[in-house]
């Protein structure tokens, strides 16, 4: 998937971004550019840094340092602006199962700032592309899982931000609902000129839907390219995006520990993530 043309200004550009909890340095000094319309995945072990480095190019963590531009506007300086041209498909549920799927497209429109009138025009356009227009009218307790997520990310882009955040998009997935929500993200992709940056566990995933890929291992980026590229940086020429990523990744020295953003609080963590799995499975 192409983004810009080389020497284009990036949709993201991330310089020196840093954070800490108390002693421990979650992120040190991340540096990305990401180009339009160009799908990008960010890799990482838990306790990486990878979350944390999402929710504060978000706007949803302060950074201890460093700058953060999206679509042009400073995080520090335009926040509003950055986040007006975001959408976002967390990994916990957010939709409303009593709303029929109109109706949680129509709420979150106008949660974004559109008119009544333009939620209305965009609606069905969501709908085709996102293959829910025979269930639109129906609750979303009754969708599957897949449905569901598909769902999440029509109220994602209803507002037509240049750029998404889907993390983990297809946990709990069997692989054939993952293989359909990868078709349905190629093809915001191919409509809109959607910029993505995906976060995963599957490095299928990541190989299959991203023209280039970051791994990150202890709060650094270890690693940053396309599959050649990566290869060529682990000097491993044949191997699996699964052992380049072993590589940078590396082992967890004894008694190191995840930072608060990225372990979720531990038992919580867990539950959470099985709550979505059920969902979605």
């Amino acid at each position: 998937m192409k983004g810009n043309r080389p020497g284009a200004q990036p949709i993201v550009r991330v310089r020196g971004l840093t954070k800490s909890f108390g002693p421990l340095k979650a992120v040190d000094g991340v540096d990305l550019d990401i180009q339009g319309g160009e799908s990008f995945a960010l890799l990482g072990p838990n306790g990486a840094g990878k979350s944390t480095t999402i929710k504060m190019m978000m706007g949803l963590l302060p950074p201890d340092g460093g700058e953060v531009e999206i679509n042009g506007y400073s995080l520090r300086r335009q926040p509003l602006r950055v986040r007006q041209s975001v959408g976002y498909v967390p990994q916990s549920l957010s939709v409303d199962g009593a709303l029929t799927g109109r109706e949680n497209l129509y709420f979150f429109g106008r949660f974004y700032g559109l008119s009544g009138a333009e939620v209305r025009r965009r609606i069905p356009g969501i709908l085709e592309m996102l293959d829910l227009e025979e269930a639109a009218s129906r609750p979303v307790a009754t969708y599957s899982g897949g449905m569901i997520r598909r769902l999440e990310i029509g109220q994602a882009v209803l507002h037509r931000p240049p750029l998404v955040f889907l993390d983990e998009p297809t946990v709990g997935m069997d692989p054939v609902s993952r293989e359909a929500l990868w078709k349905h993200i190629r093809a915001l992709q191919s409509r809109q000129g959607t910029t993505v940056l995906l976060t995963t566990h599957y490095m299928e995933e990541a190989e299959s839907l991203c023209s280039r890929i970051a791994i990150m291992a202890k709060g650094k980026v270890a690693a940053l390219g396309n599959l050649a590229q990566l290869r060529r940086q682990a000097g491993l020429p044949q191997a699996s995006l699964n052992r380049i990523f072993i590589h940078f990744a590396g082992k967890r020295r004894a008694g190191e520990e995840d930072s608060p953003e990225d372990s979720g609080q531990g038992l919580l963590s867990v539950k959470r993530s099985r709550r979505v799995a059920r969902r979605l499975g």
